[in-house]
């Protein structure tokens, strides 16, 4: 096809050619084009690629150089290839050429679209093509048409438009091949053009499908299209002679309507969208105000009827696509219409994973229209209608709702008023209320009335506390404050009667509040407070600005601590008795701690007003926390403020009074009381109490004491733990309860280790258990079969003779009845076992909860307070916590704590760049604490405590070094320049330089002697290159290990160990120059010692130590040869040589390469080893007949040339054998080909073709190589021979 239509191709140039000769001259030029410019051509390949931006690149770079090179052929060759691309096989192409094509019609106006149009018909004409290519052209036509139309030209050219619109109509029968495009790009066509040319061009064009509107969808939407553009030309008298009637949306076309609306809900069925012609005949509706008739009739009564899901889809997203375009009472109509039930009913019934859920789509139809809706009224009917959407009271929207983030501040205001109003007067006549299928098959489990009001009312309290956490909702803090108060007073009060100052009270309650109701609210009030807590300013302005900048959370805009104002708020309340009743009314006692808070907060805001002190302020939210839980906990919280109010007056008396009272000695500190508080906080499930407790230790830390510290570590100590059980820890059922109301909360801490727990827990105690429960069953079966024996004998059923038969009916009555009670009680004891196993094993994971709480005060303290001496005293209880944890169950709970423990001792103690400076008191005792931590260090079975242990000793001898190591970057660097040894620097602090060398000797012999040691060499290494100092005391020991190790493993250790400690360059700067000789001097000598007593070499330990052996011996040559040391390698030659001819030497390639690497050093070069041809050996190649199958029979095997190739093979065999003739290496042939010519040489020998034949070849130099090697080439062809023999044999 392409090549018979080629000679029409003339893009609008075809006067200039004329006669007979116009293709050839056309296809002259196409192959000068090709001949000249590859880089031109590439441009088409890159618009026919499938990437879009390949295709856009390649695009904008082909006009770029039509518009630079400014050649007529080349631009006639462009439309020419564009063109024909339109109907390209290649789905990618097409469009990539039709967008090309638009884009050079668009650059080069010159160009008439009459010439590109009518080349495009010529080229993909559909009458004059076959069947196999219609499809093709079909594309080409609909392509070129759109890339006209895209080109922005099409509007000025009336004929063109005509013509175009012409062949949409005539390709739209192509259905199973185009589908809806050519409507579709008609519409579009129709939306860009104006008014007077389509009334004076188009329409009589389309008249016929404007007049079989009904017929499909896509001529529908084509006149509604129209409709919409040109309401001046298809007027209602226009459309009555069209259509027959002057409106669309009438009571007889309704049906049209929607058997036209079900087939394009079907037809976008894959592609999860509305149709277009839906949107439009909805529009139409409103515009001929006939909605309510269209919803009603078209959508309610006609297409919810059909059950299918496409239909259903279709109703669900004009309802969401409708909300923008209604007014008020539309809306209403919409929101309460059936088609809000249905959606409800889909949203609530249970659809498998896999199932199209609607959901999603619906929240960005509200998403998009709250954004841009700036009506308020619009905006809180739509919220309040969606909320009224309800099934058995409980909205389907969901509590948490992203779309209200849009909503005005109005409308919002509205909204949490209306929120409020259902909550106290539910009005349940007003909700749309709707059942699902399984709900209306199970009509006989109706609902009570109070069961609907409470899940509305459990539905709007975590509405309502959304609002204010979520941070990108426009709420103030009036509204904060607003919905904070109405969640305090109806969780703990009831109004009498309405107070002005208290909002609250002005409505009364319709449903009274039960039980469930009011926890649901004092829990989310809590919740509340946490949000509270971490909130950040409101508002805006100056100052605000200023502190948002400031990260300042918690507080108003004027300072206060939000939850400051909750308790002035409670306190009012509280004063209200005769308006207000509290639900438990406050004991004397409480009453009187609630006061004595109020006032000692008053005293601390007043005197953080004065001094600004955020310590202060720390203590205040303490109080004002543990106060507003007088209302949830009365008892415990009465207990805790009196301890809070008495460590806090101990604390500031202790500031102005710096002496105390010998009586005071025998009490507590009031630091050492507040963290027994801090503690009993946080084993309260209460994040907020955590965070609180959190800061307040903080704040308290420079004033912790050793008696304090130790009371958070008695909670980490393992030892502990079977012991004794603290009050803090575990409170039998109640800590229980509280850590699944923790989980209710949102307290992501403690219900990941829950959840992540209690399945591993479950399996542990089975197995750790097992034998006890067959111990205890046994007891249990023996008892149990004692009663049992006792109750039948009690009955007379177990005598000898006498049978069932002979018992009366009361006999076996009451028989029945004793061997019921017994079992019962059986069961009752099994029962009571497993609780008790379900209780021990839940007190064990709120002790590791708890424990895995108590770190951060670790935490806490480590970081605030790195320079103080009480952290020593928290080193060997975290390694005794790790080593605890490392050989206790591996459930995740335990691997967490072991986690975060790890981490806090690693990177917060052991790496801390701050530490503390004056030891000189604690110089004994650090010392001794040093010397456990390595002893200990050695004593570990498992290398990463040990690593704990010797990282722990590492951060104590840095310590004690003190000043030594912190002091002089300066000072070292003048010792570097003069030369002086660090060691003679007087810069040890408090070390006892011969205590800890003796203690590092002594684990690093351990090391190198013991068989199975924890240690490693990383950890030395950390030593040496932190503390250069210990470098050369501890040298003797490696270097003597070198030869003297215990095993060869050890000395391969002290190789390494030796070689990283030479690297270091402190090391030579501690060292003079006789000294560093010495070393490298006596270092030689070991590694030659060491290496002269390898005799042989079979274990891979072995070959290891000898390979680390090399590594450092050649750094030691390196070393002598660059430094030019006086010392002597002559001894290492013979050596050396004598080592390389070990027999099992060889077998490893990188023990042979480090071998070499020396001896390369030495002076010795590496002999090249030749690869030499093996000898045919019919043992050694066995024969596989499955590989000689050839498909053809090759020219060397026919007989006219069968001597010729014996002869020619005969030869390059012999050449090949001698290699001492470098020419005759330069024709050596590949190895592949010497094996075929080997098998071919056989033949010719054997028929008598010796050197007399040679004459028949060419004469060549391997021919007289082969006349002088014939005794070899004879060897080589017995052995041929042979072995062509056997392979016959065994075939």
């Amino acid at each position: 096809m392409v090549v018979e239509c080629s000679s029409t191709m003339d893009t609008g140039e075809s006067d200039v050619h004329v006669g007979q000769k116009q293709p050839k001259t056309a296809a002259a030029a196409a192959r000068g084009i090709i001949q000249q410019n590859r880089q031109f051509l590439d441009f088409f390949w890159d618009i026919a690629k499938p990437e879009q931006d390949v295709r856009l690149a390649a695009t904008e770079n082909l006009i770029q150089y039509l518009k630079s090179s400014e050649k007529e052929d080349e631009l006639k060759y462009t439309f020419k290839r564009l063109v024909e691309g339109l109907a390209a096989t290649r789905e990618a192409a097409r469009p990539g050429f039709s967008l090309a094509l638009a884009q050079v019609l668009q650059s080069f106006e010159e160009i008439p679209l009459s010439k590109v149009l009518e080349h495009i018909s010529e080229k993909h004409n559909l009458e004059r093509l076959n069947k196999k290519v219609l499809r093709n052209a079909a594309f080409g036509n609909f392509f070129g048409v759109l890339a006209l139309f895209q080109s922005g030209r099409l509007a000025k050219d009336p004929k063109v438009l005509l013509q175009c619109v012409q062949i949409l109509q005539n390709i739209a029968q192509y259905k199973e091949h185009l589908k809806d495009l050519p409507r579709k790009t008609l519409v579009d066509i129709l939306s860009e053009i104006p008014e007077s040319l389509f009334e004076e061009v188009l329409f009589g064009v389309l008249r016929a499908d404007l007049t079989s509107a009904f017929s499909s969808p896509e001529q529908l939407h084509l006149l509604l299209v129209g409709m919409q553009k040109f309401p001046g030309v298809l007027k209602p008298k226009k459309l009555k002679k069209l259509l027959g009637s002057s409106v669309i949306t009438t009571q007889e076309n309704i049906p049209k309507l929607v058997d036209l609306l079900k087939t394009a809900a079907k037809s976008v069925k894959k592609d999860r969208c509305l149709p277009a012609v839906a949107l439009d005949v909805m529009r139409i509706s409103l515009q001929e105000e006939t909605f309510d008739l269209f919803w009603r009739e078209a959508v309610e009564n006609g297409l919810m009827k059909d059950q299918s899901g496409p239909c259903m889809y279709m109703c669900f997203r004009l309802l969401g696509a409708s909300l923008p375009l209604l007014d008020g009472k539309q809306l209403q109509t919409v929101l309460r219409s059936e088609v809000m039930q249905q959606y409800g009913a889909h949203v609530v019934s249970t659809q498998p994973a896999d199932r199209f859920k609607f959901a999603p789509e619906m929240e960005t139809y509200m998403d998009s229209f709250l954004e841009n809706c700036t009506n308020s009224e619009k905006q809180l009917a739509v919220l309040i209608g969606f909320t009224k959407l309800t099934n058995q009271g409980y909205p389907v929207i969901p509590c948490v709702w992203k779309v209200i983030k849009h909503v005005q501040p109005g409308a919002l205001q509205s909204y949490i008023d209306w929120l409020k109003n259902m909550f106290i007067s539910p009005d349940l006549d007003s909700c749309l209320e709707f059942s699902t299928r399984r709900q209306k098959q199970n009509q006989e489990q109706q609902k009570t009335s109070e069961y609907v009001v409470f899940r509305l009312r459990k539905w709007i309290i975590p509405r309502l506390t959304s609002i204010i956490e979520n941070p990108q909702v426009k709420r103030d803090e009036d509204q904060v404050m607003d919905i904070a108060r109405f969640i305090f007073f109806h969780a703990f009060f009831e109004a009498k009667k309405s107070v002005s100052d208290i909002p609250e009270t002005e409505s009364l309650v319709s449903v009274p509040f039960d039980d469930r109701t009011r926890s649901l609210l004092a829990d989310a009030f809590f919740s509340l407070l946490l949000n509270l807590n971490c909130m950040p300013l409101l508002g805006e302005g100056a100052a605000t600005d200023i502190l948002k900048e400031k990260h300042v959370v918690g507080v108003t805009a004027d300072g206060r601590l939000w939850i400051h104002c909750m308790v002035l708020y409670a306190n009012t309340v509280l004063t209200r008795g005769k308006a207000v009743k509290a639900i438990k009314q406050f004991s004397q006692e409480q009453k009187e701690a609630w006061d004595r808070m109020l006032q000692y907060v008053e005293i601390l805001q007043k005197k953080s007003k004065r001094a600004h002190d955020m310590e202060l302020s720390a203590y205040q939210q303490l109080l004002l926390l543990v106060g507003i839980h007088l209302f949830k906990t009365p008892e415990e919280s009465v207990d805790l403020l009196n301890d809070i109010h008495n460590c806090l007056e101990k604390a500031q008396s202790k500031k102005s009074k710096k002496t105390e009272n010998k009586e005071d000695t025998q009490e507590p500190e009031w630091v050492e009381v507040m963290v027994e508080i801090l503690l009993s906080l946080f084993s309260q499930p209460s994040r907020l109490f955590r965070l609180v407790s959190r800061n307040v230790f903080k704040k308290i830390c420079p004033y912790v004491t050793k008696n304090a510290l130790q009371l958070i570590l008695n909670v980490l100590d393992p030892e502990e733990e079977d012991d004794e059980e603290g009050a803090v820890i575990v409170t039998d059922e109640k800590d229980h309860g509280k850590s699944t109301s923790d989980k209710q909360e949102g307290d992501e801490e403690s219900s990941s280790d829950d959840s992540s727990s209690d399945e591993d827990d479950e399996a542990e105690d089975k197995k750790q258990d097992s034998s006890d429960e067959e111990h205890l069953d046994q007891n249990v079966n023996e008892l149990f079969r004692k009663q049992l024996m006792q109750v039948l004998q009690d009955g007379s059923a177990v005598e000898g003779d006498k049978s069932d038969e002979d018992l009366d009916d009361d006999t076996m009555m009451a028989l029945d009845e004793n061997l019921s009670a017994l079992f019962a009680e059986q069961k009752k004891r099994i029962q009571a076992k497993k609780d008790e196993k379900a209780r021990i094993r839940g007190e064990k994971i709120l002790r590791k909860e708890f424990k895995t709480k108590v770190l951060d005060l670790i935490e806490v303290f480590v970081k605030k307070q790195p320079d103080s001496p009480l952290v020593f005293n928290i080193i060997e209880p975290l390694i005794s916590v790790i080593e605890q944890s490392m050989n206790s169950e591996s459930n995740q709970q335990e691997q967490d704590f072991l986690r975060k423990t790890a981490d806090i001792f690693m990177n917060d103690l052991c790496k801390a760049k701050r530490y503390c400076k004056d030891v000189g008191e604690l110089k004994e005792e650090l010392h001794g604490m040093m010397e456990r931590l390595v002893a200990k260090a050695c004593k570990q079975s498992d290398s990463s405590v040990a690593l704990y242990c010797f990282s722990a000793s590492l951060y104590v001898l840095k310590v004690l070094k003190g000043s030594g190591i912190d002091q002089p970057e300066e000072g070292t660097k003048k010792q570097r320049r003069s030369h002086v040894s660090p060691l003679q620097a007087p810069c040890l602090g408090c070390l006892d330089l011969q205590r800890a060398t003796a203690m590092y000797q002594e684990s690093l012999n351990g090391f190198l002697t013991k068989r199975k040691s924890p240690l490693t060499v990383t950890m030395f290494l950390d030593l040496f290159n932190r503390f250069p100092f210990m470098c050369s005391p501890l040298l003797d020991i490696i270097v003597k290990s070198v030869k003297d190790g215990a095993r060869p493993h050890q000395q391969g250790q002290a190789c390494t160990l030796l070689l990283k400690v030479l690297q270091t360059p402190s090391l030579k700067q501690a060292l003079s120059a006789d000294q560093w000789s010495d070393l490298i001097r006596d270092s030689v000598d070991r590694v030659r010692e060491t290496l002269e007593a390898v005799t042989e070499i079979k274990v891979k330990v072995d070959q290891e130590k000898v390979i680390k052996c090399f590594e450092l011996l050649s750094f030691l040559i390196k070393t002598v040869t660059q430094q030019r040391l006086d010392i002597s390698l002559t001894e290492l030659h013979p050596m050396l040589e004598t080592l390389g001819q070990n027999e099992k030497f060889g077998k490893s390639v990188r023990l042979e390469d480090m071998y070499w690497n020396v001896m390369k050093l030495l002076g010795y070069m590496r002999p090249q080893k030749e690869k030499t041809k093996p000898t045919p050996d019919a043992a050694a190649q066995p024969v596989n007949p499955l590989k000689k199958k050839k498909g053809f029979l090759p020219e060397t095997k026919k007989r006219k040339n069968r001597k010729k190739a014996g002869q020619g093979e005969a030869k390059s065999d012999e050449a090949e054998i001698k290699s001492e003739s470098p020419e005759d290496q330069g024709q050596a042939t590949k190895p592949k080909k010497k094996k075929k010519k080997n098998k071919r040489k056989q033949p010719g020998q054997q028929g008598g073709a010796k050197p007399d034949n040679s004459a028949e070849g060419p004469p060549s130099k391997k021919a007289k190589s082969s006349q002088e090697n014939t005794s070899k080439g004879g060897k080589l062809t017995t052995a041929g021979n042979k072995q062509k023999q056997k392979k016959k044999k065994s075939s």
